[in-house]
């Protein structure tokens, strides 16, 4: 027996099938454009890991951190004696201004590092015993240290006193 489809039917099928073989065309131009667009990704990707990685070494090379030598076997200078530098000073050293260190401040700094009672700074400076504790406690606060031994250790550091 023979089974015969209604015309309409048979445009419904015809119809059906050129959408679905349209869709696979369609899916599989879509395939090959996005494999075409991750390989360029993947290509601009490996390039930019590849500058990254020179950046870093160069980074690392050309911003070595500046070691300090420290002679111990210099006495501590006074202000009679001229200060001799027993270590190098940094390159690279951040002025005072940027810890929000006064010039006063800095003054007193020196004068601790040339082993002076905070006495023996006050009469140097013309100044009172308070003014110059308070001027030491301003520093160990900007400087974030607690004792002055810390304080003009940082302060040789960073370069600022010899």
């Amino acid at each position: 027996m023979y089974f015969r489809l209604p015309v309409a039917a048979k445009h419904t099928i015809i119809y059906g099938t050129s959408l679905a073989l349209l869709l696979v065309l369609l899916k599989w131009l879509e395939l090959r454009l996005l494999l075409q667009a991750a390989s360029t990704d993947a290509f601009v990707g490996a390039v930019a890991l590849l500058f990254t990685g020179l950046g870093i070494w160069l980074a690392r090379k050309l911003f070595r951190p500046q070691t300090t030598v420290i002679d111990h076997n210099n006495n501590v200078p006074t202000l009679d004696t001229p200060a001799v530098a027993s270590f190098k000073i940094p390159v690279r050293s951040t002025p005072p201004e940027h810890y929000g260190i006064s010039a006063r401040e800095l003054e007193v700094l020196q004068h601790m590092a040339a082993g002076m009672s905070n006495q023996q700074i006050a009469d140097t400076l013309f100044v009172s015993l308070s003014t110059v504790k308070t001027h030491a406690s301003n520093l160990f606060v900007k400087l974030d240290v607690k004792r002055r031994t810390q304080a003009v250790d940082h302060a040789r550091k960073l370069g600022w006193i010899n």
